[in-house]
């Protein structure tokens, strides 16, 4: 695999093949990509966090659309517009709750998987994530970092038509563990 590290102040950039891995600190409602994804519940009702910012920007046209779903699994993933957001579609994305148990990796790297797959069958170029399951649910910000990035490094191996993947973190602490976990995953 022919990968190129980039760092910039701002921003670190990791390049597989024809896609770009970046991570940023900011607000994931105001980026300028095909899709964002959402750290949903199983029920698609809203909530704190990630899902409530997402669900305030982007208008109540999403809740009608999550509520015709009506749910998603635990590490799967669901579509819907994305309203009043720049985004042109939001992939709703169901993390495990952490409780320390040996499945929750797997679905946690499914959510992003099928995240993944929904932005592959959309045909999106771009797509934004947050760090999934690491705010209410509890997952530690350090395995979900090595779980979210590996889950992303491993879907661009076989060719994606995804040029962007941007991960969106809210913090600086946050960001910093990513990107060191970036460097040290980094082929």
């Amino acid at each position: 695999m022919d990968a190129a590290w980039k760092h910039r102040r701002h921003m670190d950039e990791l390049i597989l093949g024809t896609t770009r891995l970046e991570l940023r600190r900011g607000d994931i409602t105001a980026q300028e990509v095909d899709a964002i994804v959402n750290a949903a519940n199983a029920r698609l009702a809203g909530g704190g966090g990630v899902d409530g910012a997402i669900h305030r920007a982007g208008g109540p046209s999403i809740m009608r659309e999550c509520r015709a779903i009506g749910g998603c699994r635990t590490g799967g993933a669901v579509v819907t517009g994305a309203g009043r957001l720049r985004a042109k579609h939001v992939i709703h994305a169901v993390a495990p709750r952490y409780a320390g148990r040996p499945g929750d990796a797997a679905l946690l790297r499914s959510a992003y998987a099928a995240s993944l797959e929904r932005a592959e069958a959309l045909g999106v170029r771009s797509i934004a994530f947050p760090s999934l399951g690491t705010g209410a649910y509890g997952y530690p910000i350090d395995q979900a970092a090595a779980i979210a990035l590996d889950a992303c490094i491993e879907h661009t191996v076989h060719g994606t038509c995804i040029a962007l993947i941007r991960f969106v973190l809210f913090s600086d602490p946050d960001l910093r563990v990513y990107a060191a976990t970036l460097q040290r995953l980094a082929p």
